[in-house]
Order: structure tokens, then C-alpha cells, then sequence
């Protein structure tokens, strides 16, 4: 059987400490026993599982939530010390409590109890309860006491092999790190190294490129400078010495040396054949260039045209 004891104040006697103490055997809701002491008389009764239905229905309430409201009061004493009064009339021996909502209070239950004739033995009793209740707490307090001894072991326990985890984790990561670190300055002068043998592959391949390109501007450069060099001879007009001739020439045809002194227009001719398969020649240049080869047909006779073919023919040979 389960007890419980609390300590009330009648609203009779505010100033008198009385004891009730309830007791069941499965459940509040089953029934109880209620016994009452001001420590000079005591007063017993028993509530049925019946007439605590009764008061639910009167309360207009369900039988758990009468059973939990009946808990707070008798037992528990769960709220303000003014949330229940009590009342108890010891002639008619009827007990009863009110809970306060507020300005409004209402009555939660009324019981009808017996004085008991020897209190001192209902004393004694409440007495033997509330010191089995007090060793039962204490080996409570002291079974939840090695427990937390236990507990507390058991955590520094593993406190010390999560330190020592954390220890061994922190010297694998060290040695990791260092071999990385030798990895990655192995794998950097290996970079270097063939960054190096690259540079000397490709250092030979740019130098003979650049003197490639040299040599190129070279040639076009001297190929230019013979090209303004032959114009520059061809354009400069002065006539042969005649006196230089061969002396076959003059034999070959003594009008050259009796014909009188003429302009060697020879050079300006070839000049104008180089330009036209070079560059090209535009069509009025050819215009201009035909009508001053028809000029100098008419200028010149044809005897003097021949003595000047004559006369290259033996530039030529």
C-alpha cells in the first residue's frame, strides 16, 4: 500500500498544523483511506472507488480529471498554498476541500470520517509511516547516489580514452602532414626540374627560329637593296664612251660613227619593260608608252634603229 502525508491548515484553525495522510492500494481512482491528526486526536475514513465516481459525475467532470484534481489536493499539493482550503467540523466529523478560482471557489469533495478512539496508536502509526518513508527515500538518495558515482566514473573514464583518441588523432595528422608536406616538395622540384629541361628544349628551337626570322629579313632586305641598286644603275642614263667600242663594231657598219650623237634611250625602255612585269602596267601608261615608240620611229630613221639594235647585240655577246 502506498502513503502519502501532507501538512493542512483548516480554515477553522489557521493557526493549528494537522496531518492527513491518504493511502490506496492500485490507484487513487480504486479508493483510499484518509486519515486526519491535529497530533492529540485523530480521525479515519475510507472512500470508495463509488463515491469518488459520484463526485466526478456531481462535478460535472470526468473521472480521470476528478482523480488528477483529488492528486493535487490530497497529495501532491501541487499550487499556491491558497489555491485549496480546507474545512472540517470535528462534531459532525465531516471533511471537506474547496479549490479557488480567482474570486470564485467551489467544492471539489466531502468525506464523512470517525474519531478514532486510541489516536495514540493512529499516531504512532503515522509516525512509523513517515520514518519507513524517510529510509525508503534515503536508500533512494543513496542507490541514485552510487549511480551518479558510477556515472561519474564511468564519464572520466571516458573522458581519459577520448582524450587519449584526441592525442593519437592530432599525432596521425602531425605525421601526415609532414609526410604531405615532403610529397608535395618532392612533386614541387620535380615540377621545377622538368619546368628547367623544358625551357632548355625550347630555349635552342626559339634561338634557331629568331635566326631563321633574321636570316629571312636579311635576304629580303639585300634581295630589295639589288633590286634599288639595278634601278638606280639603269635610271642613272649615261651613254657607253663610243671609243671603247670594239673595233669588229665599227667595222660592221661605219654609219654609227658618222651618224650624229643621240641619247641612249635603251635603258628607259627596259626600265618600262621591268615595270610592266613587275607592278603592271595600267592602260593609259601603255597609251603614253605606244605613242612614244611611234614618235621615235618617226624621229629617228631606220638606219639609225638598226645601228642601235647592232649596238646591243654586242652588249649582249
Amino acid at each position: 500500500m502506498e502513503r502519502k502525508v501532507s501538512r493542512i491548515y483548516l480554515a477553522s484553525e489557521p493557526d493549528v498544523v494537522h496531518f492527513l495522510q491518504v493511502a490506496w492500494e492500485k490507484t487513487l481512482g480504486s479508493g483510499f483511506v484518509i486519515t486526519l491528526t491535529d497530533g492529540q486526536s485523530a480521525w479515519i475514513g475510507t472512500v470508495r472507488e463509488s463515491k469518488i465516481s459520484q463526485e466526478a459525475d456531481d462535478m460535472a467532470m470526468e473521472k480521470e480529471k476528478y482523480v488528477d484534481e483529488l492528486r493535487k489536493a490530497l497529495v501532491s499539493g501541487a499550487g499556491p498554498a491558497d489555491t485549496y482550503k480546507f474545512n472540517f467540523s470535528k462534531d459532525s466529523c465531516h471533511f471537506s476541500f474547496d479549490k479557488n478560482l480567482k474570486d470564485v471557489s467551489f467544492e471539489l469533495g466531502s468525506f464523512n470520517l470517525e474519531k478514532v478512539a486510541d489516536p495514540a496508536e493512529v499516531i504512532r502509526k503515522l509516525i512509523c509511516d513517515c520514518l519507513d518513508t524517510i529510509a525508503e527515500n534515503q536508500a533512494k538518495n543513496e542507490h541514485l547516489q552510487r549511480e551518479n558515482e558510477r556515472l561519474l566514473r564511468d564519464w572520466n573514464d571516458v573522458q581519459g580514452r577520448f582524450e587519449k583518441c584526441v592525442s593519437a588523432k592530432e599525432a596521425v595528422e602531425t605525421d601526415l602532414y609532414k609526410r604531405f608536406v615532403l610529397v608535395l616538395n618532392e612533386k614541387k622540384a620535380k615540377i621545377r626540374s622538368l619546368h628547367k629541361l623544358l625551357n632548355e628544349v625550347q630555349e635552342p628551337e626559339k634561338n634557331m627560329e629568331h635566326e631563321r626570322e633574321t636570316a629571312t629579313r636579311s635576304e629580303v632586305t639585300a634581295d630589295r637593296d639589288a633590286v634599288y641598286d639595278e634601278s638606280t644603275d639603269e635610271e642613272s642614263g649615261t651613254p657607253p664612251n663610243p671609243s671603247v667600242l670594239a673595233p669588229a663594231t665599227l667595222r660592221r657598219d661605219d654609219s654609227i660613227i658618222s651618224s650624229p650623237d643621240v641619247t641612249d634611250i635603251a635603258p628607259s625602255r627596259k626600265r618600262r619593260q621591268r615595270m610592266q612585269k613587275n607592278c603592271g602596267t595600267e592602260p593609259k601608261m601603255a597609251s603614253q608608252e605606244h605613242q612614244l615608240q611611234e614618235k621615235e620611229k618617226q624621229e629617228f630613221p631606220e638606219d639609225f634603229e638598226a645601228s642601235v639594235r647592232v649596238y646591243y647585240d654586242y652588249l649582249g655577246d
